[in-house]
C-alpha cells in the first residue's frame, strides 16, 4: 500500500511539474477583458442568417474573404481558399473555377483600380494577382527588415496605397503550422504584438502605420480615406486610425465590447460597413485575461480541452458613425464560423467563413453605390 501510495504521488508531483513547469511557446500578458455583454439587447439572438444559399467551392474549403469584380459587363465573385487557390465564382450559374493559386494561404482580397487582384496571404506577405493570374510578390517585409509574418487584410486607399494588417509578428500563420495555430496562441498570449502596415507603390515602401494591436484583423478605408478601421480581434473592438485632418494620428474607438471575435471588415455600397463574427467570446478565455500564469497552465492541457472557436453563425452591419444598423445570426451555426460579409450590390448578400466547403448568400435589397 505505502508503494502505491509513493508511485501515485509521484505521479501527481510529475504532472504538476508538466502543468506548472514545461516550456511553451506563449509568453502570457495580463489584461482586463470586459464583461461579455452576451446575446442580449442589440445584439438579441435570431435565426436572420439561418438556411443561407450556398454556391459549393468544389477542391478545398475556407473562404476567409470575399471580394467582386464586374468583367465583360458582368459580376463575379473572388474568393481565396486554404490551398492556396483564389477562385472565380459566377453567382448567376453558382459555379466555381481557379482564377490562380499563390501557394500560400491568401485571406484579404481587394481589387486596385488596374485590375489586379491584391492578397493579404498569411504565408507569403502582400501579393498582386494579375487578370491573367500570374503572383507577383508585392511585400514580404517591412522597408527596415522586419518580417511580415502574418497579413491578413486589407484595403486600398484612392491614391493606391494599400493598408494591411500584420496580424501577429510573434507567431506567423506558416510558422506556426497555420492560420488558426498561430491566432490562438496570438490571442492566447495577448501581447499586443501585431501591427497595421502601409505599402506605397510610388516607391514600393511598407511602413507602419500602427502597431501594439493584439491580432488585428479586418480593415476598411474610410470615405475620402479619412480615416482607416481596423477590427482588433483580441480586444473585442473596432478601432479607428485618423489618417487625415484635424485628427491625423489619432486613434479612438467605434465600437467595444463585442460578443464575439471580430474578424473581416467590409465596406458596403451605401457607406457603412459589414463585419463578421467568427465565433462567440469564451467565457474561460475572459476569465483567464489577468492571469497569465495559468493561461500557461492552459496552454499545457491537450488542444482538445483548450477554449476553441464554436460555430455561430453572426455578421452585423453598422454606420461610419458606429450605429450598428443591422445584426444576421444564425445561433445553430449552419454556416460555420463566419468571417465576414460582402455585398457587391446584385441583390445577394456573400458570407464567408474559416472552414466551409462554400460561399454562403442571403438575398439583400440592391443598394446603389
Amino acid at each position: 500500500m505505502g508503494t502505491l501510495l509513493r508511485v501515485f504521488g509521484i505521479i501527481i508531483a510529475l504532472g504538476l511539474a508538466y502543468l506548472f513547469l514545461w516550456p511553451v511557446s506563449i509568453d502570457p500578458q495580463s489584461w482586463d477583458a470586459p464583461t461579455s455583454p452576451g446575446y442580449q439587447g442589440q445584439w438579441q439572438a435570431n435565426t436572420k442568417l439561418a438556411n443561407l444559399d450556398t454556391i459549393p467551392l468544389g477542391q478545398s474549403d475556407g473562404p476567409e474573404d470575399i471580394t467582386a469584380r464586374m468583367l465583360d459587363d458582368q459580376l463575379f465573385i473572388f474568393t481565396a481558399l486554404h490551398n492556396g487557390a483564389i477562385m472565380r465564382i459566377d453567382p448567376r450559374t453558382k459555379t466555381a473555377s481557379e482564377f490562380a493559386n499563390t501557394g500560400g494561404r491568401p485571406l484579404g482580397l481587394e481589387f486596385d483600380h488596374a485590375g489586379n487582384l491584391i492578397a493579404a496571404d498569411a504565408y507569403r506577405g502582400l501579393l498582386s494577382i494579375a487578370p491573367d493570374g500570374e503572383v507577383t510578390v508585392l511585400a514580404d517585409k517591412t522597408s527596415d527588415g522586419s518580417p511580415i509574418g502574418y497579413a491578413d487584410d486589407l484595403d486600398i486607399a484612392e491614391d493606391g496605397r494599400i493598408f494591411f494588417s500584420d496580424a501577429s509578428t510573434r507567431f506567423g500563420a506558416k510558422a506556426s503550422g497555420g492560420t488558426l495555430q498561430g491566432s490562438l496562441l496570438a490571442l492566447m498570449e495577448h501581447s499586443n504584438d501585431g501591427r497595421i502596415l502601409v505599402y506605397n507603390p510610388a516607391d514600393k515602401s511598407v511602413t507602419t502605420v500602427l502597431d501594439g494591436l493584439t491580432f488585428p484583423n479586418g480593415i476598411a478605408m474610410c470615405p475620402d480615406d479619412a480615416c482607416l478601421l481596423v477590427a482588433e480581434t483580441g480586444s473585442y473592438s473596432i478601432k479607428r486610425i485618423w489618417l487625415n485632418g484635424s485628427k491625423a494620428g489619432q486613434v479612438d474607438a467605434m465600437l467595444e465590447n463585442l460578443p464575439g471575435f471580430p474578424d473581416n471588415l467590409n465596406r458596403a455600397p451605401d457607406g457603412s460597413f459589414w463585419l463578421g463574427l467568427t465565433s462567440p467570446r469564451a467565457d474561460a478565455l475572459d476569465n483567464l485575461s489577468d492571469k497569465p500564469v495559468l493561461r500557461k497552465v492552459v496552454q499545457r492541457l491537450p488542444a482538445s480541452v483548450r477554449p476553441k472557436a464554436v460555430n455561430y453563425g453572426f455578421v452585423l452591419n453598422f454606420g461610419l458613425d458606429g450605429h450598428v444598423l443591422n445584426v444576421l445570426q444564425d445561433p445553430a451555426g449552419g454556416y460555420p464560423l463566419t468571417t465576414g460579409a460582402m455585398e457587391p450590390g446584385d441583390g445577394w448578400l456573400y458570407i464567408s467563413s474559416l472552414n466551409a466547403a462554400n460561399v454562403g448568400r442571403l438575398a439583400w435589397p440592391k443598394t446603389a453605390p
